[in-house]
């Protein structure tokens, strides 16, 4: 009986030092994607959401080896949007008796709580969790990050069938196979 509390009692310091190192070593972008140009940004403010405008660099896409400039990667001194002008559309803090007026955006500094593990021709990557803060008082946040999961060839492949029929039974997996390895020789 003994043997049993101090296994449990080393059990539970262990969990409780390893919890501890864990939580020293997470961070807030922990799971969270980086932005590319044509994610798109809301400030709280504002009720228009416009896309990134990517001017410091034209040479890091994320997850895009075509290199379409939809998948340029965000920096942390990539403050301008598209479309220009009253990007945000109408700003609740400047009322008029013909409703609000349009947008006046002016960035307040760069982009906040950045990822600075990973950097882009020595600039902080933007992830979701990034603010910017503008000086007429709006809070600018990512609203989509603009990255879409696809599904590749290899994840066809590998695709586990029985798992497939049991999450979705209207997919036959073995005619997607073929439909999607046909369509690959038809190419050529």
């Amino acid at each position: 009986m003994l043997r049993f509390f101090t296994f449990r009692l080393l059990f539970v310091i262990f969990e409780y030092q390893t919890s501890q190192n864990m939580s020293e070593q997470s961070s807030t972008h922990d799971g969270k994607h980086f932005v590319v140009q044509k994610g798109t940004c809301e400030c709280n403010q504002g009720d228009q959401f416009p896309q990134h405008k990517v001017t410091v660099h034209q040479k890091h896409y994320w997850n895009d080896a075509a290199g379409s400039t939809d998948y340029l990667a965000v920096t942390e001194d990539d403050l301008q949007f598209t479309p220009s002008g009253p990007s945000f559309g109408r700003c609740k803090l400047k009322p008029s008796s013909s409703g609000n007026l349009p947008c006046a955006y002016a960035p307040a500094g760069k982009w906040q709580k950045t990822y600075d593990k990973v950097k882009i021709m020595g600039k902080s990557a933007v992830t979701e969790v990034s603010e910017l803060q503008c000086t007429v008082g709006g809070k600018i946040t990512i609203k989509d990050h603009g990255q879409r999961g696809e599904m590749g060839k290899k994840n066809v492949k590998n695709a586990d069938e029985k798992i497939i029929r049991h999450m979705n039974p209207l997919v036959d997996v073995n005619d997607y196979k073929e439909t999607v390895f046909e369509s690959e020789l038809d190419a050529y």
